[in-house]
């Protein structure tokens, strides 16, 4: 079987706006207010946990690796309290996904949020039943962009991960899809969009609509 799998921050959904509530939830605990912003730092906020705290910490001029350590679990802890408050699932997503299916794609999620948020966040959007595997950071001792998950969570969807492609947001999904010898396709529509063509994916996508064409077309 042909598989489609899914990144899922700023992929699938925009979770920016948790996230960086998250975060500054973090920040107000450590007395500097709420120094990440929306939408202006959305791009910051899909590069995960790590990467919020360190960039509002530098912001602040109080940059240290320990209070990123010390602070990760606690931003964890915050946003998984507070998963789905502004998140939005993209416009035309999980229509391209039943589309998709009904062609005989199997289809899937390789995200590096870790499994139990991904989980969480999926049920509470009422969409996790619509994709037949699910692989998070922690699922396997790699992530992305090792190429391992992406081809676990091709068999995980009943397929061969050799003929599977990754559709994502990111130079990590790009590089992902490279380290596994197969097609990506970068969504224009994030908060770096702009960035995606630089890339040079097999395919860019403007809207989810296109997407069964393009896999169609990328995966013979």
């Amino acid at each position: 079987m042909r598989t489609v799998i899914f990144d899922l921050d700023g992929t699938l959904a925009d979770t920016s706006g948790d996230l960086l509530a998250a975060a500054n939830f973090c920040f107000r605990q450590m007395g500097l207010g709420d120094v990440l912003s929306y939408p202006e730092d959305a791009g910051v906020a899909l590069r995960g946990g790590r990467m919020m705290l360190t960039a509002g910490l530098k912001r602040a001029g109080q940059f240290n690796p320990a209070t990123v350590d010390e602070f990760y679990p606690v931003l964890l802890e915050a946003y998984r309290d507070a998963i789905d408050h502004h998140t939005i699932l993209y416009p035309g997503a999980m229509e391209a996904v039943e589309v998709l299916k009904a062609a005989g794609f199997g289809v899937g999620i390789c995200t590096n949020k870790p499994e139990g948020l991904a989980e969480q966040l999926m049920r509470s959007l009422g969409v996790r039943d619509a994709f037949a595997s699910l692989v998070g950071a922690d699922t396997l001792p790699v992530r992305k962009p090792d190429p391992e998950p992406l081809f676990e969570a091709a068999r995980r969807a009943g397929g061969d991960p050799a003929r599977t492609l990754l559709v994502g947001d990111s130079d990590t999904d790009r590089t992902t899809s490279a380290n596994a010898g197969v097609p990506s396709v970068l969504v224009t529509f994030g908060p770096s969009g702009d960035d995606m063509a630089a890339l040079k994916p097999e395919a860019l996508l403007d809207r989810f609509e296109d997407l069964p064409e393009v896999a169609d077309r990328l995966i013979a």
